[in-house]
């Protein structure tokens, strides 16, 4: 039995934790337990097929994450984890400008023939569109698509690590540094204790770099602060069958079960060290671009803001594979705002690489020396 160490237990370790152990591996999972850990902040929109990004690698993906969540819900189930955080409730794209409505229209039926789990693509106008989501400013339409999902990461992050416990992995709370003999990963140290292992995978995210500096490696990842509020709304019924809203700014809206909804989330890249404080100013933003969107939460009680730091790797695109010049240490990062998207799948390509498995996609547009500057 193949003995491998996960270190980080975000949505990306987790799921290759869980993938790890269902393919019969021994699995230690690691985590210090770092405050703005971006999974435990994270409430994320499964929606890939109507982004404009032109940079097709990440689209593709996107779109494989996207794919591979109905099996991996279907497989927690059925060991008994109900509360996966996942909700296929569909997705409202919303805007003003009905130009904009049909080109976006337009887009997701040329992505449907090769991503049919986009399902229905339905055109609603100001009113049906409010029916669906009745916070929302009233002069938006949109477009619907029906095979859209809302996650929240915590709780499928919860779930996988349950699951692999299950399985047998075991979980530890502690720091770890990674142990080398020559060019070859031989385990870490976690608080003195010297463990072994046949393979390392790192899904330490905005925290990668200080794992890799003793290696002599420049890991080059950047962190993006996120705040994220959740609101109570009242006096209404069935909050959490509501869409996803997706409007044309970079904001969000999610309704969950128990008249919970979730606004966000700011994007700050000018911070110094982990910052992970509320803010009044980050608190402002989310309120006024929310309350724009959807007048309706004015009467909202706030409930929370959670801090994470999204990671981000050269040409904001995700990287993934065995470590140049060392042997047993893999490696993901760069996930950014799709982390919740990518996240699943990439970790089962992570667990595949680590057993010598075949892969699903080609990793070589992610070559994990775009992020690497040797120092050796």
């Amino acid at each position: 039995m193949k003995k491998v160490i996960v270190v980080g237990s975000g949505i990306l370790g987790a799921s290759t934790a869980y993938q790890l152990t269902k393919w019969g591996a021994e699995v230690l999972i690691i985590d210090r337990k770092d405050r703005g850990q971006a999974t435990d902040a994270a409430a994320g929109i499964i929606c890939p097929w109507l982004s404009q990004r032109r940079n097709q690698d990440w689209y593709q993906l996107a779109k494989a994450g996207a794919r591979f969540y109905p099996g991996l819900i279907e497989e927690l189930k059925s060991e008994g984890e109900t509360e996966t955080g996942y909700a296929q409730v569909g997705a409202l794209s919303i805007h003003t400008d009905v130009e904009k409505i049909n080109k976006m229209q337009e887009r997701a039926h040329l992505r449907k023939e090769d991503a049919p789990e986009i399902a229905d693509i339905t055109l609603l106008d100001a009113k049906e569109t409010h029916q669906r989501f009745p916070l929302l400013e009233e002069t938006f339409q949109s477009v619907y698509i029906s095979g859209a999902a809302r996650i929240d990461g915590r709780a499928l992050r919860d779930a996988l690590i349950r699951s692999a416990q299950r399985n047998g992995a075991v979980l530890i709370d502690g720091d770890a540094t990674l142990q080398y003999e020559s060019d070859r990963i031989t385990g870490v140290v976690v608080d003195g204790k010297v463990i072994s292992a046949d393979e390392v995978i790192v899904c330490a995210g905005a925290w990668a770099n200080e794992l890799f500096k003793p290696l002599g490696i420049d890991f080059k990842v950047h962190y993006q602060k996120a705040q994220i509020m959740h609101l109570q709304v009242h006096d209404r019924e069935d909050t959490g069958k509501w869409p996803v809203v997706m409007p044309p700014s970079d904001q969000y809206l999610l309704a969950f079960d128990q008249q919970k909804i979730v606004i966000g989330a700011t994007h700050e890249n000018d911070i110094e060290g982990y910052d992970t404080r509320v803010t009044a100013g980050g608190m402002q933003e989310i309120l006024n671009k929310g309350l724009e969107l959807a007048p309706g939460l004015v009467d909202s009680t706030f409930q929370e803001v959670r801090v994470g730091f999204r990671p981000f790797t050269p040409g904001f695109l995700p990287v993934m594979g065995t470590v140049p010049g060392w042997d047993g240490l893999i490696t993901a990062n760069g996930l950014g705002a799709s982390g919740l998207t990518m996240g699943p799948f990439i970790g089962s390509q992570l667990a595949k690489l680590a057993l010598g498995m075949d892969l699903d996609i080609d990793i070589q547009p992610y070559d994990i020396g775009k992020a690497m500057e040797d120092q050796k």
